[in-house]
């Protein structure tokens, strides 16, 4: 299953779905959150559809998070969109002198952006699937999930809070293993590694050899021999060759 380059400022189609509790999400950051096209995902979701010949893609309107919900135990599930982080509500000093500590679930405070996310109008498919909303979603028997995001690690990237969020939301979800990013990526050079990694799984390479072989690749390559381009890019989880 292939969710690639949504249509951020328009509404998708949606299916009522209750979306989990954001009571405590951090709601003035993510109100004013906007993103803007990534227009290399839509060759990279199309030429990776290619790839592999049972996939099913979802682009633009289609590319919901209701799509991604009601789609249960895909053998791989390619997300091709914007991820975010928001930091976390600051230390307030009481009147005792004690410090109150921010009662915030950092599962809600990182997710990934789908059809309609700019236009957040409420409902059960706002555009928003927080990494809590992902913890409820049946992903036993998913050997892959590829998070092709640029910004994955948008906010307090230091603290790496907003990479295990995703992280541990795919694992409780039942994935086998991941692929994701530690930082902000270039969309080309991220479309091409994309590309390469799913030719080298289709040869029978590990899911981490693959990833690795690939970064090795760039890295003597004209373009994009900068580590900018690649080394943000990291496996978790069971790095073998996958099942047929």
């Amino acid at each position: 299953m292939i969710v690639a380059n949504p249509t951020f400022d328009q509404p998708g189609t949606t299916t009522q779905i209750a979306s989990a509790e954001r009571g405590n999400t951090r709601s003035i950051d993510l109100a004013t959150l906007k993103f803007g096209p990534l227009p290399a995902t839509a060759i990279e979701g199309d030429t990776i559809a290619k790839l592999l010949p049972n996939s099913r893609l979802f682009t633009q309107a289609q590319a919901t998070e209701t799509v991604i919900k009601t789609n249960t135990n895909p053998r791989i599930l390619h997300l091709a969109t914007h991820g975010f982080f928001l930091k976390s509500a600051p230390t307030t000093q009481a009147k005792d002198g004690s410090s109150n500590l921010p009662n915030e679930n950092p599962l809600l405070r990182s997710g990934l952006a789908f059809s309609g996310f700019n236009m957040r109008q409420g409902g059960g498919d706002d555009g928003v699937l927080t990494a809590l909303e992902i913890t409820g979603m049946d992903l036993r028997g998913t050997q892959l999930v590829v998070l092709s995001a640029c910004e994955t690690g948008l906010g307090d990237v230091q603290s790496g809070e907003g990479v295990y969020g995703l992280r541990r939301a795919f694992t409780l979800a039942g994935a086998q293993a991941q692929v994701m990013t530690l930082w902000r990526v270039d969309d080309n050079a991220t479309k091409d590694l994309m590309v390469n990694y799913y030719q080298r799984l289709n040869k029978g390479e590990g899911r981490g050899d693959a990833l690795r072989q690939t970064q090795l690749a760039m890295l003597k390559s004209q373009n994009y021999a900068h580590p900018k381009f690649w080394s943000g890019m990291i496996p978790a989880g069971d790095w073998r060759g996958m099942n047929p």
